[in-house]
């Protein structure tokens, strides 16, 4: 697993922003930080695709370069993904793109997370590198729950998981019960869930403070 805060750069900064009461009240700003996280995430990532050589002609001569040879798909799970796997845009333009609706099922206290599927469109998914991402790992379900769903649609040939911040109950839920090799990228593993399943300290609802919040 991947933690780009254990590294000294400024996605601490933008780390500490998106979690800060007093900068989360300009939603624009917090939008902008996820999707620089995204850039920053997207970019560590790449490192680890495959890249071929081509020869191009700049103004003086020609010189060979390195172009990213992987198919890759970046897969949003909706509606917090959207500034974060912006990001991901940004870097792999050439990209395709999918997107997966899940949502927590109402619950009574105490009930564990159940999760439901709503949408689902993607491209076909064989031999491509597929990055899901989503921002918060909570409880691990719905990634676990979003990816079983995506082999509907084709094998990938490799499969990332990138998200801002995750917690170390849902590291260990997908460790469990996702059966399939996968890499592991997070902006920062925070310390727990509460009795309500979210992340501390967390942020709060990512959706809601990117957005508004839902009805």
């Amino acid at each position: 697993m991947f933690i780009l805060d254990q590294h000294s750069s400024i996605a601490c900064q933008y780390l500490a922003e998106i979690r800060d009461v007093e900068t989360q009240k300009d939603p624009l700003r917090f939008r902008q930080n996820l999707r620089r996280l995204g850039q920053l995430l997207a970019y560590e990532i790449s490192k680890t695709l495959h890249f071929e050589s081509r020869e191009i002609e700049t103004p003086l001569t020609k010189s060979s370069a390195k172009f990213l040879k992987d198919d890759v798909v970046v897969i949003s799970i909706l509606r917090a993904a959207l500034p974060f796997s912006q990001g991901f845009q940004d870097l792999f333009d050439r990209a395709e793109f999918g997107f997966i609706g899940a949502a927590r099922l109402p619950q009574a206290a105490n009930e564990p997370v159940e999760i439901g599927l709503n949408y689902l469109a993607t491209p076909n998914l064989n031999e491509k590198t597929v990055i899901v991402v989503d921002p918060m790992l909570a409880t691990g379900k719905s990634i676990v729950k979003s990816i079983e769903s995506l082999f509907e649609n084709g094998k990938p040939k490799s499969l990332h998981i990138a998200t801002t911040i995750a917690a170390p109950e849902g590291v260990s839920y997908v460790k469990e019960n996702l059966n399939t090799a996968y890499n592991l990228w997070s902006c920062a593993l925070d310390e727990k869930l509460n009795e309500k399943y979210y992340i501390v300290p967390g942020l709060g609802d990512a959706g809601d403070l990117a957005f508004g919040q839902k009805l």
